[in-house]
């Protein structure tokens, strides 16, 4: 009865349930904020920031209360301020590099970021002239931070850019992956229309090496191809009793809880009944969220199971503090040998080697958290795109990002191993840059 009431309770209140975390500043506190900044000569938080930000000249911006001026700056080197401003990990990059961090300081270097674009989304400051779209054809596929930011910085420069998109939504692991209370989906859809208004078209629900194939592309007339579609195949643990009904990879649960916030799907479709106890197997990001989201949704006990410590996990200082606030418990040196199950073939716990020996932990779910790689839906129904070993593309350093097919670049995630929003954004640019060199040189030699 209990839990049927606390189902009810998540229905009606989902969205204070998913409600964002952390709040925005006020035009006060912002202006504040970035006053408390010392405009270094060699600023080292701007070493910090994978893309290279020009943190120190959109913060004065910003202190003078020049909310255009700011954006003007963020824009030149960012397509998704908004969304970097909530999810890049800070205290490793920007924030974690201001000489005042060490202090306990620092400047929220993220807060402002996310303030400017925030501001300029409710305001409508910023209409970028733009030239004519005469300087080439360029097809991006995925609509994930990479394809975003390549789709952003090529159209800035003058090209026509189509993205394909598989999902009925733009957005990739930004609208599917990441939780609402992370980030809001109107954020991402914002941002999204700011891309369009660059002149970027969006074409969804359609799924290449399907619907459509790089060669279909080639004979539309693209003068290049850009893969930009993440890693869409979870990692499986090779355990015995690894087939038991419960175990459930943590991107699936993070994309059926979001589209049941959307209100796309019932609730009954979010793999994790209410008071359920539930065991995440990895300690990255994605395990945060999947932990977090499994609290929101009704688990009744939440554990995070790592083989290593604290000191080694690759998730964020932040976030793992943020899970520790909310009820989720870690289990520290903690490696699973054996997955436990009755006579229906439903999980009911694992076997365990922990810091106290080997045990048995009493769970009703668990989430794989344990990493991903590339599909290979497009490089099977395309020639001459050459992969390595575990199936991420090859691709080459001139032109920047080019596969070993010709005119077809790759980048992000599909490339290197999974890694943050920002460093799929700064590998993106590089390719950009590559594929305006390449189409520029192959329209050259026409002439």
């Amino acid at each position: 009865m209990q839990n049927r009431y606390f189902q009810g309770y998540i229905m009606s209140n989902k969205n204070n349930i998913f409600k964002e975390v952390n709040e925005g500043f006020t035009i006060k506190e912002a202006i504040e904020e970035a006053k408390r900044c010392l405009n270094c000569k060699n600023p080292s938080c701007k070493k910090g920031c994978p893309i290279e930000n020009d943190i120190p000249d959109f913060i004065h911006q910003l202190s003078m209360g020049n909310m255009g001026g700011a954006m003007s700056i963020i824009n030149a080197k960012s397509n998704l301020p908004a969304i970097c401003g909530r999810v890049c990990p800070h205290e490793k990059q920007c924030e974690g590099h201001c000489v005042l961090y060490a202090k306990g300081k620092g400047i929220k270097v993220g807060k402002l970021e996310r303030f400017a674009a925030d501001f300029d989304t409710n305001m409508s400051l910023l209409r970028e002239r733009l030239p004519q779209k005469t300087r080439g054809k360029v097809a991006v596929i995925g609509s994930g931070p990479a394809g975003l930011t390549v789709a952003g910085d090529l159209a800035r420069q003058g090209f026509s850019v189509t993205i394909f998109e598989g999902q009925e939504e733009a957005g990739g692991v930004l609208m599917y992956g990441i939780p609402q209370y992370r980030l809001p989906k109107a954020v991402v859809r914002k941002e999204i229309e700011k891309i369009e208004a660059l002149g970027v078209n969006i074409v969804c629900n359609c799924l290449v090496g399907k619907e459509m194939t790089v060669d279909k592309m080639f004979e539309d007339g693209y003068d290049a191809v850009f893969i930009g579609t993440g890693t869409a195949l979870p990692k499986a643990l090779d355990l015995p009793g690894s087939t038991l009904r419960g175990i459930v990879q943590s991107s699936y649960l993070l994309h059926m809880a979001n589209i049941f916030n959307q209100n796309i799907v019932d609730r009954d479709q979010v793999p994790l009944k209410v008071g359920e106890r539930v065991g995440i197997i990895g300690c990255g990001n994605v395990a945060m969220d999947a932990a977090r989201t499994a609290v929101r949704m009704g688990a009744s006990e939440v554990s995070v199971i790592y083989h290593r410590t604290e000191a080694d996990m690759p998730a964020i200082q932040s976030e793992y503090q943020e899970a520790v606030k909310e009820g989720v418990k870690f289990l520290w040196q903690t490696s699973t040998q054996e997955f436990l199950g009755n006579e229906q073939e439903e999980l009911v716990g694992i076997r365990a080697t922990t810091p106290d020996g080997v045990k048995e932990i009493a769970l009703d779910r668990i989430f794989l958290a344990i990493g991903s790689r590339p599909a290979n839906r497009i490089v099977s129904t395309t020639t001459g795109i050459d992969v390595d070993d575990t199936g991420y593309v090859i691709v080459k350093q001139r032109p920047f990002g080019m596969t070993t097919r010709k005119g077809v670049f790759a980048g992000g995630d599909v490339v290197h191993h999974p890694q943050t929003v920002v460093l799929a954004m700064k590998a993106a640019k590089q390719v950009a840059a590559g594929i305006a060199q390449y189409v520029d040189a192959v329209k050259l030699l026409e002439i």
